[in-house]
């Protein structure tokens, strides 16, 4: 596999171009020639011109192509808006074949099924590049129906773009067809020699607190914490609903895990009832947070990918980048992430509105991601295994700013997280035993007994105890012993009780009393449990009081009655165990 890298500058350059790689194919093996031409320009004119030149001087080549945000020519960001690689195989296996569709959101399953024919009909297929445009529609459908092809078949690519941000407007192109504002190119690469390894990275890391997604419709996000969702951008990030929209937030996706992996998501737009417009569907009762790109973990998540890579031994590599890295990161220093991968093979690729990748079964439309795939024919031969070359580099600037800012934020954050977690436990919880305190048991009793009165056929029990005689215990050993006797107590109920029936909770009445609710438990078990645990209290021997005994009251909860009747009959169950002379269960 040879490739050829160059920047378009006008067309007499580029027929000369070509003449020099019909010269070396003529001097080689050579089985399929493949271009790519990625464009910043909407220029479809000069598109068409380069296209022409292409199928005159070499028509047996195929090639694909779009606009994009910006090109990647020998790993660095294309200094020219328009670029030609042309990867020539080597391997008489190797086989390219290219495809064009026409797609909307109207037509995506037929797409689909017609991409899985040739991918069947085709069994040598290895990859499916893709070039697609996606401004204004779901790729869900799209990515899920992909996931189908088998699973040995390695799916990747990116949305076309241009160079302004916000213009919506965007194409395709191939040898199979003309330039398409609604189009998808693939081209289909394999052969019994052909090689692909694929990995993305993120670098974006979730900052601050975590959001619940509360309404979604396809890929329009409505609420997040049951408010508009826009209002995160607005309350958080002072971001305006406005038409910068897009760009402010393009470096504030968000954060979640999809398909067993984490993912990041940004936004299009805003509507003006505040929802907004994601380039793939989000689920609901997701969790999610806001995210910030930190350059050191990027650098660092390259620098190890890009070892891992260079075992693979690669040709060439592709890379298709987020168009929000290169606004994240700037001009001056955004090859830093993609030069690493040149010190491997020829690297090339353009920055994109959106980055698909197959990960396990599952093909996913990703965005803020850098998606990197690695092809070679042949076997890995030793010497063409590279050392990387990683530039390290300090930050400064913007980029470190705002990763200081982000730190501070995250520190923060992760403090009131914990501060708003001990006040949970503490508010739910009693201070000396660690069981639930009185409000919290009974609030899980009325929750018990309403699910009893909508189900009849639910079924459970109260046990209350209290500690014999437990006052004489404080007069004579003082309180830090009777603590210590109500501790060794609440240890017992807790190991004890959960080993029974880990749906039990466990609480403090009050003072010396202790309540437990067994859900599932009829009367008989839970006398049984309440035996058992009278008997384990009294086998504890504790330093100065000794052994000592409670009584305990049962009772089953009745359909349609009130936690207050199901506590009320317990504690007088109780009551009648005291009376009986103390140390026993009574059942009520």
């Amino acid at each position: 596999m040879r490739q050829f890298q160059f920047n378009y500058e006008n067309n007499e350059k580029l027929i000369n171009s070509i003449k020099k790689i019909k010269q070396w194919c003529m001097a080689s093996v050579t089985s399929e020639i493949l271009f790519q031409i990625y464009t910043e320009q909407l220029n479809y004119d000069k598109v068409r011109g380069i296209c022409n030149i292409i199928r005159t001087e070499m028509p047996e080549a195929k090639y694909i192509g779009c606009s994009t945000n910006g090109n990647i020519v020998m790993g660095e960001l294309a200094e020219s808006p328009i670029t030609i690689i042309c990867t020539v195989f080597e391997y008489a296996s190797t086989k390219v074949s290219v495809l064009q569709y026409h797609l909307e959101e109207s037509n995506v399953d037929e797409v689909t099924d017609s991409i899985k024919k040739h991918v069947k009909e085709n069994p040598w297929v290895k990859s499916v590049i893709l070039n697609i445009t996606i401004r204004g529609m779901s790729m869900t459908r799209f990515c899920e129906n992909l996931s189908s092809l088998p699973k040995d078949v390695a799916v990747f690519g990116g949305g076309a773009f241009s160079e302004n941000m916000q213009e919506s407007q965007a194409f395709c192109f191939s040898s199979e067809g003309d330039l398409s504002d609604h189009s998808v190119v693939i081209a289909l690469v394999g052969g019994d020699e052909y090689h692909v390894e694929t990995i993305y990275i993120t670098g974006w890391k979730p900052l601050g607190k975590e959001f619940h997604v509360t309404k979604t419709d396809g890929f329009i996000l409505y609420e997040i914490d049951d408010k508009p969702a826009y209002e995160i951008y607005r309350k958080y990030l002072n971001i305006k609903n406005d038409k910068n929209f897009f760009l402010n937030t393009l470096e504030f996706p968000f954060f979640y895990e999809h398909n067993g992996i984490n993912i990041l998501r940004a936004p299009t737009a805003s509507n003006p009832d505040g929802s907004l417009v994601m380039t793939a569907d989000m689920d609901e009762n997701v969790k999610a947070r806001l995210a910030y790109g930190d350059p050191w973990t990027i650098l660092d998540s390259v620098k190890k990918d890009s070892v891992k890579l260079s075992k693979f031994a690669p040709e060439v590599i592709m890379v298709f980048s987020c168009a929000a890295r290169r606004a994240f990161w700037g001009a001056d220093e955004i090859s830093g992430e993609s030069l690493p991968f040149q010190s491997l093979a020829p690297t090339s690729g353009f920055y994109t509105s959106g980055e698909f990748l197959r990960t396990g079964k599952d093909v996913n439309q990703h965005n803020v991601t850098l998606v990197v795939a690695a092809q070679r024919e042949g076997e890995i031969d030793a010497d063409s295994i590279h050392e990387v070359d990683v530039i390290e580099n300090e930050m400064s600037g913007k980029v470190s700013m705002i990763n200081r800012l982000a730190t501070f934020i995250q520190a923060a954050t992760e403090e009131l997280e914990e501060a708003n977690q001990r006040l949970l436990v503490a508010a739910r919880t009693d201070g000396l035993t660690g069981l639930l305190n009185r409000a919290k048991i009974q609030s899980i009793i009325t929750d018990e007994t309403k699910e009893i009165e909508e189900d009849n056929s639910l079924k459970a029990s109260l046990i209350m105890m209290d500690i014999d005689d437990f006052k004489s215990v404080n007069d004579k050993y003082g309180h830090k012993e009777g603590d210590f006797v109500l501790k060794g107590l609440s240890d017992m109920i807790q190991e004890t009780v959960k080993e029974s029936n880990p749906d039990a909770s466990s609480g403090r009445w009050g003072g010396e009393e202790f309540m437990v609710l067994l859900p599932g438990f009829d009367e008989e078990r839970s006398a049984e449990l309440a035996e058992k645990l009278r008997i384990k209290f009294n086998e504890i021997e504790f330093p100065e009081a000794g052994r000592q005994t409670m009584s305990l009251g049962v009772t089953e909860i009745i359909p349609n009655e009130t936690s207050d009747s199901a506590t009320m009959r317990v504690d007088k169950a109780l009551y009648k165990a005291k009376a009986a002379g103390k140390n026993r269960v009574v059942r009520l």
